[in-house]
């Protein structure tokens, strides 16, 4: 395919050298031209503006540092709103603004130019190696079409939505990443100053029951499921954990924000009279305030796992 590629930083310039090494027919842009040495070197087509590239492609990527840079190459001064052509589709990798990526949707469309949020996750390694997931959000049949060359940049590529729903996806992904990062970082230091050793800790807690699961895997019992009776483990018995632990830290002289904050949600969930009830019960307490109800049926969620590479 003809295909575009604007910003070659540390995770655009691998990508776009996949698609090279792939076949396709490819053209590069970026702020800068000496990170594209290696994609010319290697047969890419250099456009002197977003607009030039446009003009030479079928497909477009950008992958830019946020909204700012990824609304000004789209629609800016010889940005690439000037340079598609009905049918064109651009697929934008940028961890986004769901907002911005509507707006720039919205204006394509009136040139007949299809656009996808689609950022990607798998960090440095994953770009090179092309081991990395895709989450699109836009229209379904046209990710079908261009699902081949989306394939040569990612080995996980998901249609997720409508126009926005990959943006938000990442950042759901990418926001809880740092929470829990977080999270780490305040029982860890607790852990360390009561006195253990911080390998002999981690290897320890990656052996329990929440280190040997994937981080998300855990959502499906209770929280997706909406079931919370009977109880796995029951909430009274988790608040006394969380209780312990938190004691342990005001001893030890540790800040534990975050553990006391989960602290009174738990027990805000047990003053419902959800003591019996499963400890992660606690989560309809967000749900409520957040104004939603989540409750996916059983056998979608095993479908959903039945069809996980092995």
């Amino acid at each position: 395919m003809k295909v575009g590629f604007i910003g070659l930083g540390t995770m655009g310039g691998p990508m776009a050298l996949n698609l090279i090494k792939a076949g396709h027919d490819v053209t590069i842009h970026d702020i800068s031209k000496d990170s594209a040495k290696q994609h010319i070197a290697e047969g890419a087509s250099w456009a002197d503006s977003p607009a030039d590239l446009a003009k030479a492609s079928e497909v477009v990527f950008t992958s830019l540092p946020g909204p700012v840079e990824m609304e000004a190459v789209a629609l800016g001064p010889k940005g690439l709103i000037e340079g598609l052509s009905p049918g064109d589709c651009y697929f934008d990798l940028t961890t986004n603004s769901p907002t911005v990526v509507r707006k720039v949707h919205a204006e394509m469309a009136k040139n007949g130019v299809h656009v996808f949020d689609a950022p990607v996750s798998g960090g440095p390694a994953g770009a090179k190696s092309g081991k990395m997931a895709l989450w699109i959000g836009g229209d379904e049949a046209q990710y079908n079409e261009n699902r081949a060359v989306l394939d040569d940049i990612g080995d996980r590529a998901m249609y997720v939505g409508a126009i926005g729903a990959g943006a938000i996806a990442k950042l759901v992904h990418n926001c809880s990443g740092y929470m829990m990062q977080t999270v780490f970082a305040e029982v860890f230091t607790m852990g360390v100053k009561a006195g253990l050793d911080p390998m002999s800790l981690w290897e320890a807690v990656r052996q329990g029951a929440g280190g040997r699961r994937r981080t998300f895997d855990g959502l499906p019992d209770h929280f997706l499921a909406n079931k919370y009776d009977p109880a796995a483990f029951a909430l009274r018995l988790a608040h006394k954990d969380v209780t312990l632990a938190t004691q342990l830290g005001k001893e030890m002289g540790v800040p534990m924000r975050i553990a006391n904050l989960t602290l009174e949600e738990m027990t805000e969930a047990r003053n419902r009279g959800w003591d019996d009830r499963d400890s992660r019960s606690a989560m309809l307490l967000q749900q409520e305030r957040a104004g939603v109800e989540i409750e996916v049926p059983q056998d979608v969620i095993d479908a959903a796992f039945a069809k996980e590479p092995k």
